[in-house]
Order: structure tokens, then C-alpha cells, then sequence
């Protein structure tokens, strides 16, 4: 690498490099920067001025966005600074403006020597997308694939670190399949790295951010490609790679509203992609005056896993959005929207159906199947049952203060959205539930062989709240495990609700981020939970006695030269594999300590 190359590195690296002022990254920042600055020419029906309007706007990239801040009328505007148009190009372009100039796996220092084909991956342990099994979604890991007992959890310590540049956030959950790990970030890169060294094979730069678990599976028609592994982005966009080289083999966008994204990773069973759709619109609408709220609606995609090709689409809210009124700017507010779908779609196999959680409204009324558990039938998308745990829920983020634009509803609801993926689970006796924790706090058990019948509901917080349950739990043959934001992790018996221990967790002594709201991980014995202050904890799943501890909030020497640092660990949980532990460090889920590592631990 020539010394000119290693300079221009090091200063975009400077200026991209986690822990500055672009660890804003993923909050409201763009929003009301764009508020501030932007919105009184791009979207007021009244400006005299010919500007595109904020869903025009978000069609182009975040390098495009940026740029076009440097010229014409832009550059004798009073404000903004370079940070705030770096914010508002990530907010509304989907990637940080240059990011993918540093990001190239070529370009990094340990460069696997070879790369093998992957073989047949059933021979080696995985830990495949988000829930591991898509037939439970238990975040579980048996013993044999697990490599690791209760009994050496307290001997594990760091392996190996890898760093990723130019990110503030490690997105996504790893993926780890044929010795390999693979993983995306929010400068939408993808990475495959060799799972016992940590060297790099290839990297893939997405068009947007990329906060989906990755799945891997066979894929036909592609020539020498024989794996395949396929996430999505932010923009709505789902990508189908070759595993062993990282070659694009198809994408496709699955929504066209500007503000659509995929958060939740798409599931993937006998050849079909599922995909969850979500969207920002809660934020755009409560934080702009002159944004037309609402017109997103939630949706599951099936897709042909070998051509990207769309089998049916199903929206969660049936009827389409109507104009429902103008604010006192003339900008429309519409109804119905909303059941964004954020998480992971679980397969039932003995009834043919998937089984989603879906999130709030956002303008009233809220349609019966937001804040839902909802059966779509597998083959065709139609909806065998919903089954709406909050009722009257409309939301929007920004709103509740003296500030609150005209598109924040009168009845502000609580959010209570399932942030979460279902999990289904076997009981005694030939039963079965389905468990969802919900972000109040509380836990549904639903029958899923009698339309989603509520069989019991355990509320784990003394009182309902906002963000108590997040991304998910895990659950055994025996419990269900929830963190909890208020700083804690609890168990719950499957039969019937029952609490059966909460372990309490003591956040920092100084104002910041605490508490769990990411998703837990469970091996025999053991549930693992990675905390918004940046620890990864191993408990007791007998009774919840910390097993072990590590504080990934600091600098890390990266076996790929890159300067990286750990950090909050807001969303993904850890993935187990063969006796290593892969924690993706520097969530911040809007406030917290951005991060940019992989890490892995070992028994040792």
C-alpha cells in the first residue's frame, strides 16, 4: 500500500472515526437539523422557492445530498455546520456522506492467505440469521453447536478483535456459518472474516446502512455460487451475495415509500425469503413541520431466494391511507398507517404460517392489527388471524412537548410496539405458545393452534413503560429470558407465565445510557445479554447468578489495523459457535457510546 494511499486513509478515517461528532448517527439529529435549516424551502407549500420536498429528497444517496448542501443557494445559508450536513445526508440518504471510500476489506491489513470453498455447511456448527432456528426463534444454541458449558463461562476472555472503518454503529448481528462470520454495518459494508483468526476474506458495500442479521442458505442458477447469503438495508433494499466470494448475485427493492427500511432480518425457509418492512416515518412525522404525515404501512415480502423475485406482498394495515386533513401550513396528514414490521418472522411449520409482531400507529385511529401478533399463511400472505395486545396506540417520535408539530396526535398513545420476534415454543402435553415481549414491559403468551387466544401475560416492570422490552428475549425448553431497559434480566416459565427470578443490574453512576434492550442469547445453562453501557454479561439460566463479565466500552488493538473502540449494546445479542462468543460492540439506539468492533471471547 503506497504512502499516499495510508495518508488519504488516515485523514477520511479522522473524519469518519467513531466517538466524534458523527456519533450522532442514528438518532434525531438530521431530523432537526433539516427542520432547522431545510424545511422552510423543501416541503412548505407556502416557500416561493423551487425545492424538492423531503420525500423527494430521500431518494438520492448521502454523498449526493451532501454535495448538493456545497452549492448554489446552500452556500450562503446561515448555518448549517459541516456536522449538522453530514447529519442530515446520513438521515436522509441512508449512509454517512464518503464512507465507502475507506471501508474496502482490500484495503486492510490481514487479508485471509486463501479462500476455500465453503463446503457443505451443514458439516460445521452456524449460527444462521437472527433467531438461529427460524422454526422458534428462540435465540437458542444446543449444546453440541454451543461448544461452550456453564462451567467455562468464567474462563472466557477476548480471542481476537477486528475493526470496522469509519462506523459509528455495529449494526448488525454476526452470522456464523462455515467458519466463517459475517456481518453488516452502518457504513453498509458486509464482511466475511475467518471466525478463528479474525482475517478477511471479502467485503460488499451496500447502497445504505445495513442493521439486518445476515442468513445463509443454497442458492441455483448462479453458476459456481452454491451459498448464498442475503440481508437488507435501510433504503428497502434486499441483497443476495455469494457466500464464498461476495459477488452481487440479485437485489431488489421490496417497498417504494421514501422512509421504508429493513430492520428486522429477513427469514429464511425452503428457498423463500420472508422480509419484515419497517420504516422511519415515526420520526419523520413527529419531528418535521412539513412532512405529509402518514402514508407508510407495514409489510411482509416473500421473495424467490435463488431470482429475487416477489411471490406475494401482504401490508399489515389492509386499508390504504386517506387524506385526512391539511395542517395550517396546507401540508395533508393522512390515516390509516403504521404496523411497521421490525423483527424477524418466525416459521410454523405444522400450520403452514409465519407469525409477526407489528409496531403502533401513527396517526388515529390506529387500525386492530398495529400492536399485534399476526399469522400470515405462508403460501400466499393472507392473514389467518391478529390477534391487538394495545389498543389506540397512535405515535410519533418528538411529540407529548411544547414544541409538538401539527402532525402529533391529540391522544398521544403509549408506543407499545413488539419490537420483538415471536418465539414459538412446545409445551407438555403436545401444546404450544407463542411468546412475545412487547416494549411496555409485558410478556404475552399466545396459543397459536387457537388464533392466537392469549394464554397468559406476565408484566416484568412494576409499572408500564416505554422501551422496557426492545429487541427480544430467548427462551429454552423450559423459560423465556427479557432484559429489561430499567436495568435487569428476568426469567419467565413457558407454561404459564410464571416469574421465576430477576436478576437486577446496576447501571453507571454517571447520567447515560443503561439497561438491556437488546436481544438475549441463550446455551444450556447460560443466557448472555449485551447492555446499552457497553458490558456483555453471561447469568445463570438456574437462577440468574452472574456467571461473568466484560466491559467492551474501551480501546481495542484490532487484528486488522483498524482503530476501533467498543461501545452501548443496544440492539443484536451475541451469536455462539464452537466454543466462541461473537459480540458485535457500538449500538447506541439514539443515545449511548457509538463503537466500531467485532469481538471475539474463548474459553481460555
Amino acid at each position: 500500500m503506497t504512502k499516499r494511499i495510508l495518508m488519504i486513509l488516515a485523514g477520511l478515517a479522522a473524519i469518519l472515526a467513531p466517538g466524534g461528532k458523527s456519533a450522532l448517527a442514528q438518532t434525531a439529529a438530521g431530523a432537526r437539523a433539516f427542520e432547522q435549516y431545510c424545511a422552510k424551502c423543501h416541503g412548505d407549500p407556502s416557500s416561493t422557492v423551487a425545492a424538492s420536498d423531503e420525500l423527494k429528497m430521500r431518494s438520492l444517496t448521502g454523498d449526493e445530498i451532501y454535495a448538493a448542501l456545497a452549492k448554489g443557494s446552500h452556500i450562503n445559508m446561515q448555518g448549517p455546520t459541516d456536522d449538522e450536513k453530514r447529519e442530515i445526508a446520513l438521515s436522509l440518504g441512508g449512509r454517512k456522506p464518503g464512507v465507502s471510500q475507506i471501508t474496502d476489506s482490500k484495503l486492510m491489513t490481514n487479508r485471509c492467505s486463501s479462500n476455500p470453498p465453503l463446503g457443505e455447511l451443514s458439516a460445521k456448527s452456524s449460527w444462521n440469521g437472527w433467531g438461529n432456528d427460524p422454526m422458534s426463534n428462540a435465540r437458542f444454541q444446543p449444546a453440541k453447536a454451543a461448544g461452550l458449558t456453564a462451567t467455562q463461562v468464567p474462563q472466557l476472555k477476548l480471542k481476537w478483535a477486528f475493526g470496522f472503518p469509519g462506523v459509528d454503529q455495529t449494526y448488525g448481528q454476526p452470522t456464523v456459518a462455515g467458519g466463517r462470520v459475517f456481518i453488516g454495518v452502518d457504513s453498509g459494508a458486509v464482511y466475511s472474516i475467518d471466525a478463528a483468526t479474525g482475517c478477511v476474506y471479502w467485503s460488499y458495500q451496500s447502497d445504505a446502512s445495513v442493521r439486518t442479521a445476515i442468513n445463509i442458505g443454497p442458492v441455483k442458477g448462479h453458476g459456481a455460487a452454491k451459498q448464498g447469503i442475503s440481508f437488507g438495508d435501510v433504503r428497502a433494499n434486499v441483497y443476495m451475495l455469494d457466500a464464498a466470494t461476495g459477488d452481487l448475485l440479485w437485489k431488489v427493492k421490496v417497498e417504494d415509500h421514501p422512509v421504508a427500511r429493513i430492520t428486522g432480518a429477513p427469514t429464511l425457509y425452503e428457498g423463500r425469503l420472508y422480509v419484515p418492512v419497517s420504516s422511519t416515518e415515526e420520526r419523520a412525522g413527529g419531528m418535521s413541520s412539513v412532512y405529509p404525515c402518514c402514508t407508510f404501512r407495514g409489510s411482509v415480502v416473500a421473495l424467490d431466494a435463488n431470482t429475487g423475485k416477489q411471490i406475494w406482498k401482504t401490508y399489515t394495515v389492509a386499508q390504504a391511507p386517506k387524506a385526512a386533513g391539511k395542517t395550517s401550513k396546507g401540508v395533508t396528514i393522512w390515516t390509516s398507517n403504521g404496523g411497521a414490521v421490525w423483527s424477524s418472522p418466525t416459521v410454523d411449520v405444522k400450520r403452514h404460517a409465519l407469525y409477526i409482531g407489528t409496531g403502533d400507529a401513527y396517526t388515529p385511529p390506529a387500525a386492530a392489527t398495529t400492536d399485534a401478533i399476526m399469522a400470515l399463511d405462508m403460501a400466499t400472505g393472507k392473514i389467518l388471524w391478529a390477534h391487538q395486545d394495545t389498543e389506540n396506540d397512535a405515535w410519533l417520535s418528538g411529540c407529548g412537548s411544547q414544541n409538538s408539530v401539527e402532525n402529533c396526535p391529540k391522544d398521544l398513545g403509549p408506543d407499545y410496539d413488539f419490537g420483538a420476534s415471536p418465539v414459538l415454543r412446545n409445551l407438555p402435553g403436545g401444546h404450544r405458545v407463542l411468546v412475545a415481549g412487547q416494549k411496555s414491559g409485558m410478556v404475552w403468551g399466545h396459543d397459536p393452534d387457537q388464533e392466537g387466544t392469549v394464554l397468559w401475560k406476565t408484566q416484568l416492570v412494576a409499572k408500564l413503560a416505554l422501551g422496557m422490552i426492545t429487541f427480544g428475549g430467548a427462551a429454552d425448553d423450559q423459560s423465556a429470558y427479557f432484559g429489561l431497559r430499567t436495568g435487569g434480566v428476568a426469567a419467565v416459565r413457558l407454561t404459564n407465565g410464571e416469574k421465576q427470578w430477576f436478576t437486577p443490574i446496576e447501571g453507571p453512576a454517571a447520567p447515560g445510557p443503561r439497561g438491556e434492550t437488546a436481544a438475549l442469547t441463550a446455551i444450556p445453562g447460560v443466557i448472555f445479554s449485551n447492555s446499552w453501557e457497553g458490558v456483555v454479561r453471561a447469568f445463570s439460566s438456574d437462577n440468574g447468578h452472574l456467571l461473568w463479565e466484560y466491559n467492551t466500552a474501551r480501546d481495542f488493538e484490532t487484528v486488522n489495523g483498524v482503530k476501533a473502540k467498543g461501545g452501548s449494546m443496544a440492539a443484536p445479542g451475541p451469536a455462539i459457535v464452537d466454543g466462541t462468543v461473537f459480540v458485535g460492540s457500538g449500538y447506541t439506539f439514539s443515545v449511548g457510546l457509538p463503537g466500531n468492533v467485532l469481538l471475539a471471547f474463548t474459553a481460555q
